[in-house]
């Protein structure tokens, strides 16, 4: 897999085959909405500008959805422009108002300790060097001393209320049950002010962001040419979701995170190659650094040939590769086949085999359970007769090594000395972790 290490930050490239960067970011599918669309082409086709997104300290790492934006930042910086990459040290202490309830508010210490694990983490997707480094900000240290007059005086006096009811997560939350409190209702002041202290700073015309932001960053095109009387311009990207419409992100409670802690290598990789075909096509635009024509012949091979599921390996590897590294995606392959019989499950580290464990059906047990016990237990059959039956039609595996007695116990067949993989034919996998 050594082409897996093409995907660092040195290796990236824009596709050449489109005439500039806004003809390649809408190909692949990264404007959902913007500004004047024609202004913008003309911007990014010109010479370099400062833009910047921005990622709320809300949770200790970012997800699926920031992923987005660093790729589209990234694109960005390729094509010549210059990065801000901001991590919200005081809109993080609020958060942007969620469709049906408040958030709740974390305490100063815990925020703090978040922006340096996001900081971290949008520094592995930016590059420092060169013409245009990445310049990472905080929005904590203009707002903080700011007073609370100062705050409705030079900033609140540019907002209309009428103008920010209209905001759909505004208008949303004031329909719902729970209302909505002043401190939500001011985040998109925040967040104007924010792009607004970047102009006056640094330059920057060009803000980004999910589209379910877009009320969040036209308060700072908004503000930008009301008090300075000048162009700004933003991008929202689309959210993702599967083809049955189902959102990933944390208020969902199905985010995939890029701390390797909160969702891992494994998972990861695992998440992207059950990618449905009607999705592969264009999260292979959207996440990946193939040109065009590689992933226009994926198309095509998924049109063809859907059972092989070229695309969804292509699309796992190279997006594990990307968050994580090669090795860990290596790693992840590894278990993948080792699971089903494919490799040796004893050559897997401790970590790796625990995480593809775990997103199993899976039971913790005393070394002295038998298997037919432990069949039941795991769910890989509805009965002690039923897992009896099983064992003695051969269909029983434990480590890869088919189970002949069904009183056979799990203590004799330990990995790292607590784990072990149950499997029933070819494809039932449970796990087994020992007391």
């Amino acid at each position: 897999m050594a082409e897996l290490e093409g995907q660092s930050l040195a290796a990236q490239h824009n596709d050449p085959s489109f005439p500039d960067v806004w003809d390649e970011i809408n190909w692949r599918g990264l404007v959902h909405v913007s500004t004047n669309a024609d202004e913008l082409k003309r911007l990014l086709a010109g010479p370099p500008v400062t833009y910047y997104c921005g990622f709320d300290p809300t949770a200790p790492s970012l997800h699926l959805g920031n992923l987005v934006q660093l790729l589209l930042m990234r694109r960005l910086q390729l094509a010549g422009h210059r990065p801000l990459g901001l991590v919200g040290g005081s809109t993080g202490l609020i958060g942007d108002p969620r469709p049906t309830a408040e958030r709740t508010l974390n305490d100063v210490a815990t925020v703090n300790e978040w922006v340096g694990y996001l900081q971290a983490q949008v520094s592995r997707f930016l590059s420092f060097e060169g013409a245009n480094p990445v310049r990472l900000v905080n929005n904590l240290d203009w707002t903080a001393p700011m007073s609370a007059i100062d705050f409705l005086r030079d900033v609140g006096k540019f907002f209309r209320v009428g103008t920010m009811l209209k905001k759909d997560a505004v208008s949303a939350r004031l329909n719902s049950d729970a209302g909505i409190s002043y401190t939500e209702f001011s985040y998109q002041i925040l967040q104007g002010m924010d792009f607004l202290e970047l102009y006056r700073t640094y330059g920057c015309v060009l803000q980004t962001g999910g589209s379910d932001q877009w009320g969040n960053l036209t308060s700072g095109t908004d503000l930008i040419h009301r008090s300075e009387g000048a162009s700004a311009h933003a991008i929202g990207t689309p959210l993702i979701t599967n083809s049955d419409g189902t959102k990933f992100g944390k208020s969902e409670g199905n985010a995939v995170w890029l701390d390797p802690a909160m969702t891992s290598p494994y998972a990861f990789y695992q998440f992207w190659l059950n990618t449905d075909d009607s999705d592969v096509i264009e999260r292979l635009r959207i996440f990946t650094f193939l040109p065009r024509s590689e992933i226009e012949a994926l198309e095509a091979s998924v049109a063809a040939e859907p059972f092989r599921r070229e695309a969804q390996t292509v699309l796992a590897l190279q997006v594990t590769s990307l968050v994580h590294g090669a090795s860990a995606t290596q790693a992840a392959v590894a278990a993948a086949g080792a699971l089903f019989g494919r490799g040796d499950l004893a050559e897997l580290d401790a970590t790796t085999l625990e995480a593809a464990l775990r997103e199993l059906p899976n039971t913790t047990t005393p070394a002295w359970t038998t298997v037919a016990q432990l069949l039941v237990d795991t769910g890989l059959s509805p009965s002690l007769g039923a897992a009896r039956r099983s064992v003695g039609e051969g269909g029983v595996y434990l480590n890869n090594e088919r189970v002949d007695d069904d009183a056979a116990t799990v203590g004799v067949a330990m990995l790292h000395g607590r784990m072990a993989v149950l499997r029933r034919g070819k494809k039932t996998l449970a796990g087994v972790f020992v007391e």
